[in-house]
């Protein structure tokens, strides 16, 4: 009877000689065995991989990841572009500069030599105005100035940082809990109205005074976000709409009340009130020469708390899944319509102190028609650009604060209009709101998270 598989168990089988014995190692590809092959196993999911194989070191997943789609990459690819943008406004916006494009086939070193002196020193201009200054520096070293020009540039710029900081986080918050809350620049504008009026109207001691004062202001804000709050629980009513409404019953309140007697300044025929008195105002942190007060403190303080309101407290669970769900957190026993009510009215409080911030610091003294400039809307733009996480308002408020400080530097000392300041802050928030648009342009990589979720999503 003819054996079916001769090599298995026949007696007169040869033994296999060590060639083939490799070849047979190696999985009958007849190739040698490789001795420095790492050891692979399958897992249970059929997917091989290596046992003792080296690890990638830390700084080849950071290069690995550099060039991928993350916040941070999308954040300063986005400001790249912005700048790059605001370089050609500076370019188009000088006739000097424009003059020599005219003969750019016969001379370009023309065009190109003045277009780079016009945008380095606007862009220079505005780092000295906003961050450091080393002329300042240097004639502090050789003595020909004191400290105080050296930390001007920051103290600028987190005086304009710390109000934004506040209605960044109004329009943050209440966005996590599923609101817009367009009206920031009302409830500023009211907590404005009632810290200057506790601030000049009662006479109380220093401390008490400021206490009181800012309190006032917070809870100006709160009444002016309770009502779009409790008429989106109650009636529904949409609180975009309301919050605009709002913003002009505000602004018109408070071209009203700096008019009236025992308000308005009585030396004064102008629409300007009586100033605050020194012991409501917020304490400078760096002397009196600068302008930085300890509203900049409030800011990282309030920040601290949002951030453990939303992540750490019931009430912060409620919020966001009233934001995620309206209707699975109604079914789960979360009463809506008073999260509503409540957020606006933290939103509110938020805005408010924000105001108060106007008055009660340095930048001005007195209610004026415009003493809450814009703060309200760029805290739209600041809550956008942080991505509505606390800690991101914070740095996006730095980063406006820098521009508005260096952008009156530029505006003194290279001629550039104040308002490219604005249409750069503009570019910033376009670029990170369409990060599509980033990872075309600079041909980003999906980001780990995102390949993540999607396998996720997709099964294993």
């Amino acid at each position: 009877m003819t054996n079916p598989n001769p090599d298995a168990g026949s007696p007169d089988k040869a033994p296999a000689t060590p060639e083939q014995a490799a070849r047979d190692a190696a999985g009958g590809t007849g190739r040698a065995a490789d001795p420095t092959a790492t050891a692979v196993t399958n897992t249970p999911g059929g997917v091989k991989r290596p046992e003792d194989g080296p690890r990638p070191s830390l700084g080849q997943l950071f290069l690995a990841n550099l060039w991928a789609a993350n916040t941070v990459t999308v954040t300063v690819l986005a400001l790249v572009l912005a700048m790059l943008v605001g370089a050609v406004l500076i370019i188009i916006s000088d006739p000097e500069v424009l003059a020599t494009y005219s003969y750019i086939t016969a001379r370009p070193s023309d065009a190109i030599n003045a277009s780079w002196t016009a945008v380095s020193e606007g862009y220079a201009n505005l780092f000295k105005g906003s961050i450091f200054d080393p002329e300042a520096f240097s004639g502090w070293l050789n003595g020909s100035n004191g400290w105080e020009p050296v930390f001007a540039p920051i103290s600028e710029t987190l005086t304009y940082a710390a109000p934004l900081v506040f209605t960044g986080l109004s329009v943050a918050l209440a966005f996590r809990g599923g609101l817009f809350n367009i009206g920031a620049q009302g409830q500023a504008t009211i907590g404005v109205i009632l810290a200057a009026l506790a601030g000049f109207l009662l006479p109380l001691p220093p401390v008490l005074h400021l206490v009181v004062a800012v309190i006032a202001g917070a809870l100006g804000g709160a009444i002016w976000g309770f009502i779009p709050g409790i008429l989106k629980a109650r009636a529904g009513a949409h609180e975009v709409i309301n919050t605009i409404m709002l913003n002009y019953v505000g602004v018109y309140f408070l071209s009203w009340i700096i008019v009236q007697n025992g308000v308005q300044d009585p030396e004064r025929t102008d629409a300007i009130s009586r100033a605050v008195d020194g012991s409501a105002q917020l304490p400078r942190l760096l002397g009196a020469d600068l302008r930085v007060h300890t509203g900049i403190l409030l800011a990282v303080a309030a920040t601290w708390f949002v951030a453990w309101l939303l992540n750490r407290s019931t009430f912060g669970f409620e919020l966001r899944a009233v934001g995620a769900n309206p209707d699975a957190a109604r079914t789960a026993g979360i009463g809506v319509g008073k999260t509503y009510t409540l957020l606006m009215v933290l939103a509110g409080a938020l805005a408010g102190l924000g105001g108060a911030q106007m008055v009660l610091g340095t930048t001005a003294a007195a209610l004026t028609p415009l003493v809450v400039a814009q703060i309200g809307f760029d805290g739209i733009l600041v809550a956008l650009l942080g991505r509505v996480k606390p800690w991101g308002v914070l740095l996006a408020a730095l980063l406006f604060g820098a521009l508005q400080a260096g952008g009156n530097r530029m505006q003194s000392y290279s001629g550039i209009s104040l308002e490219l300041v604005t249409v750069l802050q503009a570019l910033i928030v376009i670029f990170i709101a369409a990060p599509a648009l980033v990872k075309a342009i600079f041909r980003l990589r999906a980001a780990r998270a995102a390949r993540l979720q999607t396998s996720l999503a997709k099964g294993w």
